[in-house]
């Protein structure tokens, strides 16, 4: 079983990553517009996210709308909102799970059972930065591919936003937290038997011979 310091790192590194996460989901800055060529000098700046697509003006305005419909929206986009909501939702989960399993709180007494709720929270966590690390780098991926395109006009061109790093980051926090609850939350096996076969040993009554 893990020591509680471990865990307690693992829980702040889920805690953030969690707050990453819902950052990187609510936030609409997974493309901006691109500055190039022709399009150097602007009155304005484009915000795409996963909900919304916002206009910031030259000003400091901003104006932001939701999407007509999600079949407007290109595939990456589409698969992040679902890859990030169920990772939001499957590492609040862990987390809750790992707070009854852990070694510094109470609610669970045997300790078999404490190993496998942190072992079970550890791959779920590995689960969660996973599905935000795919969206984010897929998202990535297309929009470097339709930047380097000649056949894109340089309006339409866009760059990667803040969103992206900041998914990166909270991807790597969540998969080091289940990594560190992976391997340091492996449940014991066979040290039950061997202390119940000493104890029957040392209970056996002793022969008395004449």
């Amino acid at each position: 079983m893990g020591s509680a310091g471990v865990q307690i790192v693992c829980v702040a590194l889920g805690i953030l990553g969690l707050i990453g996460t819902i950052v990187c989901c609510a936030v609409p800055r997974w493309k901006v517009s691109s500055f190039t060529g022709s399009n150097i000098v602007t009155a304005q700046s484009s915000q795409e996210g996963l909900w919304t697509n916002c206009v910031v003006q030259s000003t400091g305005q901003q104006q932001c709308k939701s999407y007509d419909s999600l079949l407007v929206l290109p595939s990456d986009l589409q698969a992040a909102r679902a890859m990030t909501i169920i990772s939001c939702m499957l590492s609040s989960l862990c987390l809750l799970m790992l707070f009854s399993g852990a070694d510094f709180t109470t609610c669970v007494e045997s300790q078999d059972a404490k190993a496998k709720i942190s072992l079970v929270a550890g791959i779920g966590l590995l689960l969660a930065g996973l599905l935000v690390v795919i969206s984010v780098s897929w998202s990535a991926h297309n929009t470097v591919q339709n930047f380097n395109n000649p056949l894109v006009p340089a309006s339409q061109k866009r760059e990667l936003g803040a969103c992206i790093f900041v998914g990166w980051a909270a991807g790597a926090l969540l998969i080091l937290g289940g990594g560190l609850l992976c391997c340091f939350s492996r449940p014991k096996s066979g040290g039950s038997g061997t202390a119940k076969y000493y104890s029957n040993n040392a209970s056996a009554p002793n022969k008395n011979y004449v």
